[in-house]
C-alpha cells in the first residue's frame, strides 16, 4: 500500500512502542489530525561517525519536543529517555549509518470537534536515508523568493513550538516560490524584517560580522542555529542577534540558510515579491556564489556532525553505545 519511493532505505517504523513494515497501515481516517494539523514534530538527523551512527543534539530535541506537545496541551504517552530509545532502536532496525528522523506526536481516532477532547496522544518514529533538503544547492547556493505571505507572528501562536498546523503556511509558500522558478520561499514577518525560510533559520554576513534574528521576529529559534553561533564564536567570529530588515538582506555580503534537513546552505539570489502590486526585483548576494564564511562554517557543522572535532562531541548520541 505504501512503498518507500521518497523514503529511501526505510524499512521499519516504530508506532505506539511496536516495530511495523513501512507499508502497514495504522493511522484511522477521521483521526483528529489528519483534519485540523493538531499535531507536533522533530526533525533530528544521525551522522556516520567511526563509532556508527550518531544523533545530534538528541537531547534538545526531545526536549523541545515535550515543549511543543505541552503547547498543545499534549499528554505525551512515554517519558523523554523512553523516546529517547525509541529512537536509537529504530535506527537499529533499519540498519542505518545515517538518518534523518521523524518523531511525531498526533491527536488521533476519538473525535472531531475542534477541542480533542475524546481523541487519545499518539506517537510514530520513522527514519531514513535523505541528502541535504536542497540537493545541490547546499554546496552551489540557492535562489529564493519572499512570499508576500507573512510569516505566523510571535504574538499568534508560540513560534518555538513545532506544531504540525503552522507548517501548512510553509508548504503553500514552499510551492509558491518553486511555481516562480526559485528553490525556496523567505518569509518577512509582520513589521516588515526578515523572519525565516519555510523551515530554516537564517544567517546574514556582513563586513564580517554574522548576524541572525531571535523569536521576537516570528522564527523558531532552531537547534542548528544555536550550533552555528557557538562555533562561529569558536572560530572567532563577531556574531550579532538583531532584526535584519529587507535591505539588510539584499546588501549582504553573504547569506545561509541552517536548519536539520538544510544544514547549512548558501543563498546566492533573492527575488523580492513581498509586494503583489509591484514586479519582483531579483538581488545577486556577495559575488553570487557561496562565500567563505558561509563555507567555513559549513566545514565546521559537517566535521562536528560526524565527531571529527572533540570539543563538540558532546553533541552527539551514539546509537550502539
Amino acid at each position: 500500500m505504501f512503498n518507500n519511493t521518497h523514503f529511501p532505505r526505510a524499512k521499519k517504523f516504530w508506532y505506539m512502542g511496536k516495530l511495523y513494515e513501512w507499508n502497514h497501515p495504522n493511522v484511522h481516517v477521521m483521526s483528529h489530525a489528519l483534519h485540523y494539523g493538531t499535531s507536533v514534530f522533530e526533525g533530528i538527523r544521525a551522522y556516520s561517525t567511526n563509532r556508527g551512527p550518531a544523533v545530534f543534539r538528541l537531547p534538545e530535541h526531545v526536549d523541545r519536543f515535550f515543549h511543543s506537545a505541552s503547547t498543545l496541551y499534549m499528554e505525551v504517552p512515554y517519558s523523554k529517555e523512553e523516546i529517547t530509545e525509541a529512537i536509537k532502536l529504530v535506527i537499529r532496525e533499519n540498519k542505518l549509518e545515517s538518518a534523518y528522523i521523524r518523531p511525531l506526536l498526533f491527536y488521533s481516532f476519538g473525535n472531531l470537534g475542534l477541542v480533542p477532547k475524546f481523541s487519545p496522544v499518539e506517537l510514530t518514529i520513522g527514519v531514513w536515508d535523505w541528502g541535504a533538503y536542497l540537493g545541490e544547492k547546499t554546496e552551489k547556493g540557492a535562489r529564493v523568493y519572499i512570499t508576500p505571505w507573512k510569516r505566523v507572528h510571535h504574538s499568534q501562536l508560540k513560534m518555538t513550538a513545532k506544531l504540525g498546523g503552522v507548517y501548512v503556511q510553509s508548504a503553500i509558500c514552499g510551492i509558491e516560490a518553486r511555481s516562480q522558478g526559485y528553490d525556496e520561499a523567505v518569509f518577512l514577518n509582520l513589521e516588515g524584517n526578515i523572519a525565516e525560510g519555510p523551515g530554516e533559520n537564517i544567517f546574514i554576513i556582513k563586513e564580517g560580522v554574522l548576524i541572525t534574528n531571535d523569536k521576537t521576529e516570528s522564527v523558531l529559534e532552531g537547534i542548528t542555529r544555536e550550533s552555528v553561533l557557538e562555533m562561529a564564536k569558536d572560530l572567532s567570529l563577531e556574531t550579532h542577534v538583531g532584526p535584519i530588515t529587507k535591505e539588510d538582506f539584499f546588501q549582504a555580503d553573504e547569506i545561509f540558510f541552517s536548519g536539520t534537513a538544510v544544514e547549512i546552505a548558501p543563498i546566492i539570489l533573492v527575488a523580492d515579491g513581498s509586494n503583489p502590486q509591484e514586479d519582483k526585483k531579483e538581488y545577486t548576494i556577495g559575488s553570487g556564489k557561496a562565500g567563505d564564511i558561509t563555507k567555513k562554517l559549513a566545514k565546521a557543522f559537517n566535521d562536528a556532525v560526524r565527531g571529527n572535532i572533540k570539543e563538540y562531541e558532546k553533541w552527539l548520541s551514539y546509537v550502539y553505545d
